[in-house]
């Protein structure tokens, strides 16, 4: 056990440096980090420690998802869909359009052939598209019920208004977690809170109100033609314009949507140089823009943004490109937040704001201070116990411990892991466990010197004998810190990461690097017995 390859040496010795170098620009100022990051190449891993929530401060969410909301795109969708039905079964005999009554939507149908045809395809279209988890068939999305003057009321169903409301919550964390990405922020904390809502924590951002604009904003673009009110009424709806007073007739129709958008970006208009935000489509989007601009060419289209008109231009000839602009007098920001979420893509259902609070930074100042000194303090008493009972072994001890302390913060600043003040804890914890392998270890080698042994025995069985045991102990605290991650979350994964990563530390700092410091020492002092 005395003998170490000066490879290992040198390799323990630059895995410590390493570390010490990884966290350096987390002890600088903000200035002194960006003048330093300017100056190195961009390759190197050159970053700060990420604060959390409660400790560097920031903006705190708590949204709903409007199950209204939800159930009315349901029945609406539903609409569209009998819609469409009834004109690929070319009926004709439809009484009185299509209606809609809270979650019913009622037809009438006065040729039986006609309404037999219909039938058929709505009943396919109310099958569930699987079963459920416990293999049992799920209820039909919508129920039908047959008057005997040709009357067909289509009713949804509260478990489909619920199964919708799950995966709008599920569609709505990630178009948040890509519109927070796209501010800039780091380590958004945004997950599910019950059945219907949404915690949105970004730690560092001061401006809640931009942050209520850019995920309050539904972002639902639709393409339509401008309607003519006196042609079909029943087709056209009157829809408010952001950029003058007054209603525009547009048609129910969705002529191309805001989901096949592939790219949004702001810019300028190079003859009015005003704000406008440059789009592109995927190219089912685009044949359809292409097929629309060319069949319509001398007539106003309209840019419909969350049922308000943004802009309406005159189509001037085919646009076959894939690619277009938005104009509606933007502002420089407005420009910028829209891109932003066409970016992102459209929320599937409105958001209510439940609970808002903004944390600030002096609250996140005293964290860190208490952290700061719980630290300090345990650091203290555990360096003042090893060095009471162990003496120059101690030394070995405290040294190893620095490291692995020095170990977890690099490790921290790879992972760009934030860090929480339950992270902290998790810290001065691993830093007691860090210390009980040491102890392990030395304890296992002051039984093997009363044994008999010779010096170089009985430190060679401590190590060997101790490694066993160790590794079994932090086994199990690593099941605990895994189990901890996946099930728990916000603070309690923090504080699991901070101990999966001191476990791993622990291995290396424990045993590896005070055996190389022991060896080291016998090597140099040659003592006649051991200090302990």
């Amino acid at each position: 056990m005395l003998r170490f390859a000066r490879w290992k040496v040198a390799s323990i010795l630059l895995m410590t440096a390493l570390a010490m170098l990884l966290i350096v620009p987390s002890m600088m100022s903000d200035a002194g980090f960006k003048s330093l990051k300017a100056s190195l190449p961009k390759w190197l891993p050159v970053e700060q420690i990420v604060l959390g929530l409660d400790l560097q401060g920031g903006a705190h969410l708590l949204m709903e998802v409007d199950s209204a909301d939800v159930t009315r795109t349901q029945v609406t969708n539903l609409r569209d869909d009998v819609r469409r039905i009834l004109r690929e079964e070319s009926v004709r005999s439809l009484a009185g359009g299509i209606g809609i009554q809270g979650r019913t939507v009622q037809l009438r149908i006065t040729e039986p052939n006609d309404r037999a045809k219909a039938l058929i395809k709505l009943r396919q279209q109310a099958q569930p598209s699987g079963i459920s988890a416990l293999g049992v068939a799920s209820p039909p999305v919508f129920e039908i019920a047959e008057s005997a003057d040709g009357t067909l009321r289509l009713t949804v169903g509260d478990q489909a208004i619920l199964d919708k409301i799950r995966r709008a919550v599920d569609q709505t964390i990630e178009v948040l977690r890509r519109r927070v990405d796209a501010l800039g922020t780091t380590e958004p904390n945004i997950q599910r809170q019950g059945n219907d809502r949404v915690l949105v924590q970004v730690p560092g951002l001061q401006d809640t109100n931009r942050l209520k604009e850019i995920l309050g904003t539904t972002a639902k673009l639709e393409f339509r033609l401008v309607g003519d009110t006196g042609f079909n009424p029943a087709d056209v709806e009157m829809l408010p314009q952001t950029d003058q007073p007054g209603l525009l007739p547009v048609e129910r129709q969705v002529m191309v949507q805001g989901e096949d958008l592939t790219d949004a970006q702001p810019g300028f208009d190079q003859r009015t140089s005003e704000p406008v935000v440059n789009f592109r489509f995927n190219i089912r989007g685009g044949q359809k823009f292409g097929e629309v601009t060319s069949a319509n060419v001398g007539k106003p289209f309209a840019i419909v943004l969350d049922n308000k008109v943004i802009s309406a231009p005159r189509i001037l000839g085919p646009i076959t490109g894939g690619s277009g602009q938005i104009s509606g007098r933007f502002t420089v920001e407005q420009a910028n937040n829209l891109a932003i979420l066409l970016r992102a893509g459209a929320l599937p259902a409105k958001l209510t704001i439940v609970e808002e609070r903004t944390v600030g930074p002096g609250l996140g100042q005293d964290s860190i201070d208490a952290g700061k000194k719980a630290a300090y303090v345990a650091a203290g008493l555990v360096v003042a116990y090893m060095l009471m009972t162990y003496g120059v072994f101690g030394i070995f001890a405290d040294l190893a411990l620095l490291i692995h302390v020095a170990m977890i913060f690099a490790s921290i600043v790879l992972l760009q892991a934030t860090l929480t003040l339950p992270g902290i804890a998790g810290i001065i914890f691993t830093i007691g466990m860090a210390v009980d392998s040491n102890v392990l270890i030395y304890e296992r080698i002051r039984e093997e010197s009363k044994m008999g042994r010779s010096i170089i025995s009985a430190l060679d069985a401590g190590f060997n004998r101790a490694f066993a045991t160790i590794v079994d102990s932090n086994a199990t605290m690593m099941v605990a810190a895994i189990i901890l991650y996946f099930l728990g979350s916000g603070p309690v994964r923090g504080f699991a990461v901070s101990l999966g990563l001191g476990i791993l530390t622990t291995i290396i700092t424990a045993v590896t690097m005070t055996r190389m410091m022991i060896s080291l020492w016998y090597r140099w002092a040659r003592p006649t017995r051991l200090p302990i």
